[in-house]
């Protein structure tokens, strides 16, 4: 027997994309990963099934050499909604730094990462459609994040140097 990929039809992208949401709530990142990837197989401008393989991404990071990193970046570059890709991206940044933060990496690369996102973030909400506040929401989380961790050594300066 050959070891070969088989490819889903079309008419069964919907049931696919349902079951990949079901492992995303199951918090089974890898199985979602591969059901996006079949389904990206047959429709590869598929805007979920690109949210749900780049969010399937970041929730593998680890904080190790080995997290996905640019994988993620450019599924989420991907996204033909700039809304979304910018609110994405910052996601992709907010989580990597997440995981360096609970892998017990370097908090200047932490504090770099969360002002990528913070960035993102705020052009994101510049451009949010009217009655989403998801990109704010983010942004607060980073903030309380930032403010509970003083090892970050967030300053006023550092935005400043950092626009």
């Amino acid at each position: 027997m050959e070891l070969t990929l088989k490819g889903i039809s079309k008419e069964a992208i919907q049931g696919a994309i349902e079951l990949a949401q079901l492992y995303r709530y199951l918090n089974e990142p890898s199985e979602t990963e591969s059901i996006c990837r079949d389904i990206l197989a047959v429709d590869k401008h598929h805007q979920l099934a690109i949210r749900l393989l780049g969010l399937s991404l970041t929730e593998q990071f680890t904080g190790r050499a080995t997290d996905r990193h640019r994988d993620a970046e450019r599924v989420f570059r991907r996204l033909t909604d700039p809304y979304e890709q910018l609110y994405y991206l910052g996601l992709l940044h907010e989580r990597q730094a997440k995981a360096l933060l609970e892998a017990g990496k370097s908090t200047v690369m932490v504090a770099a990462l969360l002002r990528e996102a913070l960035k993102r973030f705020e052009e994101a909400e510049k451009i949010r459609p009217v009655g989403n506040d998801e990109s704010i929401l983010r942004w607060n989380r980073c903030v309380r994040l930032i403010q509970s961790r003083p090892e970050l050594e967030w300053s006023p300066t550092d935005d400043k140097n950092h626009r």
